[in-house]
């Protein structure tokens, strides 16, 4: 049975997120839908990452494993075709070895979160950014955010329901910055805890208001206590852009 990597973008908004639940909307169940139509089987469709609900991705990577051998641009227009209406779109299809793991594999994964900084509500961009109407110091944030760079443990900003081993992971880099009205934070790590990069970014948007200062947010990551950490971000403004392998 070949195995395909597919690359994948989705609008987070109408799903509990990517896995699988009962008969909750998930991007996972609706790509194995659609690959039962391709097929006539059921296939595991296995990601990158597990968004949760209402985020969203701009290059999720999974794999399936298909009967027979398709060929990439076959599989990716098919699965696109049975997809509609869903805002889902197969970015790319490419057959793989069959060791490859979408999730193991990975060695680095990037993610965006998107501020609008402005008080008029959201009409193109509901859904799709977090909207705060009072200004934001994207430079403070910038800096305050620099204190969580490194391997620490991030029990301060791991969920209460996170379903990892240990809360230690190690944080690449950590960018926060202005483009006119919006302001960008942007994430790299090899993995990250439970809702770890809503909260760090419901942390940092503390300091924007002047409500935190950068020393506060060092001190909060080194309690490793979940009561220390900021209001969590909401779900719309989060984007998985990247996978590495």
């Amino acid at each position: 049975m070949p195995r395909y990597k597919l690359t994948l973008e989705y609008d987070g908004g109408p799903y509990q997120g990517w896995q699988r639940l009962g008969n909750a909307p998930s991007v996972q169940g609706a790509i194995e839908d659609a690959v039962e139509k391709l097929c006539g089987v059921r296939a595991d469709v296995v990601g990158a990452g597990r968004t949760d609900s209402g985020v969203h991705a701009l290059a999720q990577v999974a794999h399936v494993d298909l009967p027979k051998d398709y060929g990439g641009d076959a599989v990716r227009d098919a699965l696109n075709a049975h997809l509609r209406p869903h805002p889902i779109s197969v970015l790319n299809a490419e057959e793989t070895t069959p060791e490859f793991h979408a999730r193991f594999d990975a060695i680095h994964r990037a993610y965006w979160y998107r501020i609008i900084n402005r008080r008029p509500e959201l009409a193109l961009d509901r859904g799709k950014a977090w909207r705060i109407t009072r200004p934001l110091d994207a430079d403070a944030m910038h800096a305050a955010a620099q204190t969580l760079v490194g391997a620490h443990d991030f029990t301060t900003f791991r969920d209460s329901k996170c379903q990892a081993k240990s809360p230690q992971k190690t944080l690449d880099s950590i960018r926060v910055s202005r483009a006119g009205e919006e302001v960008h934070l942007y994430c790299d790590a090899r993995s990250f805890l439970h809702r770890q990069v809503r909260s760090m970014t419901g942390t940092l948007v503390e300091v924007g208001l002047g409500k935190m200062r950068a020393r506060e947010v060092a001190d909060a990551l080194a309690a490793k206590d979940r009561a220390r950490c900021g209001p969590v971000a909401p779900p719309d403004g989060l984007y998985l852009m990247r996978v590495d392998y």
